[in-house]
């Protein structure tokens, strides 16, 4: 089964989702490919304890504090590829951004190849099925150009510049 439960953030109202165990995934209401990792009926469930500390979470990490996403138990739906791409937005540091292509970079080194497209990195990070937590927001064009964001640009900016990024 998987449940779900809502938190009204500054941004707007998040649907958390998970497991009973895990969380699945955070979404703004209204994002690009909102709960689209979702296979079966979302069941409402406040009193989880994965969504009592995520909860937890956000509270702190929008009163201004650095949780680490490693508090929380995150199990993201995808495949492989996505997984290693979204591992590398789990480590860049509050304040701080990456491109696209410098995750293609570092995905290219992995993979043992040559090259790697920063469009289809781009496509990983666009899919990535825990916004905000998993920190999306903070990968860039090559110039610095506040490329794309599934929960509208509006709302990587604000979060942005809460983490004091300079735009």
């Amino acid at each position: 089964m998987l449940y779900k439960t809502l938190y009204n953030s500054p941004l707007g109202v998040l649907t958390i989702a998970g497991d009973g165990k895990n969380i699945t995934g955070v979404w703004l209401e209204g994002q690009k490919y909102f709960c689209a990792t979702v296979t079966e009926p979302l069941i409402a469930k406040d009193d989880l304890p994965g969504f009592i500390k995520t909860k937890s979470w956000l509270d702190r990490y929008f009163q201004g504090k650095k949780p680490l996403i490693k508090e929380l138990p995150l199990a993201p739906q995808g495949n492989d590829f996505r997984q290693a791409v979204w591992k590398i937005l789990c480590e860049i540091p509050y304040g701080e951004t990456l491109t696209y292509g410098e995750i293609a970079k570092k995905i290219a080194a992995q993979m043992n190849r040559k090259s790697m497209s920063a469009q289809a990195v781009g496509g990983a990070v666009g899919h990535n099925p825990i916004s905000i937590i998993i920190p999306c927001h903070r990968v860039v064009g090559s110039n610095g150009s506040l490329t794309g964001y599934a929960g509208g640009i509006d709302k990587k900016i604000k979060l942005l510049q809460h983490e004091g990024i300079e735009i």
